[in-house]
C-alpha cells in the first residue's frame, strides 16, 4: 500500500464487495450475478498494475472506466437503478 492507486482500487473493491453481500441478502426478485461484478474487479486490478507501473494516465482512465461500469451495469444507487 505504497501509491494512491492502491488506496482508491482498494476502495472501489471493498465498496464492490459492499454491494455484492447486500444484495445477495435482499429479499428482491431481481439478482446480480457475480460474473457482472468481474469486469470492474479486473478492471482495478489493471488500473493498480498501471499505476504502480508509471502509467499515470492509463491508470485514471482505467479507474474512470470501472466507476462508470458500476453505475451504469451494477447501479449501487436508487438513481441508477432500472425502473
Amino acid at each position: 500500500m505504497q501509491t494512491p492507486y492502491d488506496w482508491v482500487t482498494i476502495a472501489i473493491f471493498a465498496g464492490l464487495i459492499v454491494i455484492f453481500l447486500q444484495r445477495s441478502q435482499a429479499d428482491s426478485a431481481v439478482r446480480d450475478t457475480m460474473i457482472s461484478y468481474l469486469p470492474p474487479a479486473i478492471g482495478c486490478a489493471v488500473a493498480n498494475y498501471l499505476g504502480n507501473g508509471g502509467y499515470d494516465v492509463f491508470a485514471i482512465l482505467t479507474i474512470a472506466l470501472v466507476i462508470a461500469y458500476i453505475a451504469l451495469v451494477i447501479k449501487p444507487y436508487e438513481f441508477f437503478k432500472r425502473r
